[in-house]
């Protein structure tokens, strides 16, 4: 009888057997990928919960900001200085006097009354708005007074000239005071001072002296940076602090009107 069965290659059979066997895995291998495992769906998680939270905190954005808040706006009545001398602040030498407060300066003071009392007042000019920082607000507040003088060149005398090199004025003439013959000088005072309670005298010196040539407004803001969540709704206002010791008092005017802008 023909034996039909096909003769195998136990060689060939082998070779085939080797390519398709899976290669055990040892308890190292496996732990290792069952740790990456477990890491990848540990980092699909937080993301999901990052992102969750994100949906549910979505009324709040924290930010880091500088953030620039107005305390307090005044109107100025007069432009004098204390009647006597104040305590704890003997180096007081000018007062903006306003409706709300008194703005004592202790620094800068006698450089604007300097300025204020050599030159004719209108002629003078206000160059920057009337803005002190209140780093702490805590009664105290610091600033820049920028003013300019100008006539025309044939009025200026020699004296003059001296006058603004001593003071630190620097020409700053423009293009319209050359059109018409002019010359002008800029000076500018860093200040400081104290907020003190309404003056003593407001209704007299309301009552006896003209008002300012023009209304004056003079404001107070603090600064700071810091890390803000800002929420729908009105922020806090804040208000400007006055001196904890400070006492009203009385104001002496100067016996001139400025300033014209």
């Amino acid at each position: 009888m023909t034996n039909n069965t096909i003769p195998t290659n136990k060689k060939n059979n082998n070779a085939a057997l080797k390519l398709f066997r899976l290669k055990p895995l040892n308890r190292k291998t496996l732990y290792l990928k069952t740790l990456l495992t477990g890491a990848s769906l540990a980092a699909l998680l937080v993301s999901s919960g990052c992102a969750t939270s994100s949906l549910l905190e979505s009324d709040n954005h924290v930010s880091t900001t500088s953030t620039k808040q107005i305390l307090s706006e005044d109107q100025i009545v007069a432009f004098g200085r204390p009647a006597q001398a104040l305590p704890k602040t003997p180096n007081a030498t000018m007062v903006i006097v306003g409706e709300k407060n008194s703005y004592v300066l202790t620094q800068g003071g006698t450089e604007m009354i300097g300025l204020l009392s050599n030159l004719t007042p209108k002629n003078i000019h206000v160059d920057n708005d009337m803005s002190f920082f209140v780093p702490n607000n805590d009664g105290y507040f610091q600033g820049e007074m920028k003013l300019s003088y100008a006539k025309l060149k044939d009025e200026f005398q020699r004296s003059d000239y001296q006058f603004f090199l001593q003071n630190n004025g620097r020409d700053c003439t423009s293009a319209s005071d050359l059109r018409i013959n002019a010359q002008r000088f800029c000076f500018s005072v860093p200040v400081k001072g104290a907020i003190y309670p309404q003056v003593s005298n407001l209704s007299l010196i309301q009552s006896n002296y003209r008002a300012l040539s023009k209304p004056y407004t003079v404001s107070f803001y603090t600064q700071s940076q810091q890390q803000q969540v800002s929420r729908s709704g009105a922020n806090t206002v804040q208000k400007l602090v006055l001196l904890p010791f400070a006492l009203a008092f009385d104001v002496v005017t100067f016996p001139f009107q400025l300033l014209e802008q």
